[in-house]
Parts: C-alpha cells; structure tokens; sequence
C-alpha cells in the first residue's frame, strides 16, 4: 500500500530556511512522481514541484518559488525533499506530498495518493 509522510514542517522567520521531506512507501512500480503542494488558507491548492522516479526529471510550477524552493530525490531512502529558502511570509501554508504512477499532472485530483500534510508558517 502506497504511503506518503511529510516532515520537516514549522516556524521560521522570514529569510530562513526549511527543508520538508517525503517519504514514499509501498510504490510497486520504479516509475512514479511525486509533487510538492501548498494551501494556504482561504486559497486553492497550489502545485509547487514535481520529481519524476527514478530519471529524477523535474517539472516547476510556479515562478513565485523558482529560485527559491528546490525538489530533490534520496533514492536510497525513497525520499524526496523540498528545500526552501528566502522564506516570505506569503509562503505560510499546509504542503502536502502527492504521487502517482501516471507522471506529473497538472491537476490536484490526478494524484492517487496523498500525504497527511505538514505546516509551515512564515513570521516574525
């Protein structure tokens, strides 16, 4: 049964850093993908990154965070990871971790398997 644990989530002032982590279970096939959201409250939830298994092929979406968010694979321990620095507070929100075995899709609801969600807030 496929699993999905987000980590890593927390308070930190604006300018800092957190690094979220995914980790993946139960995949019985070695190509799937797995992508970083966010929701914010009141908001629609929003794609950040995808990374494609095992080519760790990269797929961006959203040029608020290019430059600054970084989607990145352990492959050893079935990991992926969100690293995020230069941290605003308007990047406040729940991210969840979403994979599939069909690649990254555009939309939220093509995704067959979610995390619980970890929260981030942004503040001073």
């Amino acid at each position: 049964q496929e699993q999905l644990v987000e980590s890593g989530g927390g308070l930190v002032q604006p300018g800092g850093s957190l690094r979220l982590s995914c980790a993946a279970s139960g995949f019985t096939a070695r190509y799937y993908a797995i992508t970083w959201f966010r929701q914010a409250p009141g908001k629609e939830r929003e794609q950040v990154s995808c990374i494609v298994s095992p080519s760790n092929t990269i797929v961006e979406y959203a040029d608020a965070m290019k430059g600054r968010f970084t989607i990145s694979r352990e492959s050893t321990k079935n990991t992926i990871y969100l690293q995020m620095n230069n941290l605003k507070p308007e990047d406040t929100a729940v991210y969840y971790c979403a994979g599939d075995y069909g690649g990254c899709w555009d939309l939220a609801e093509e995704y067959d398997f979610w995390g619980q969600g970890t929260q981030v807030t942004v503040s001073s």
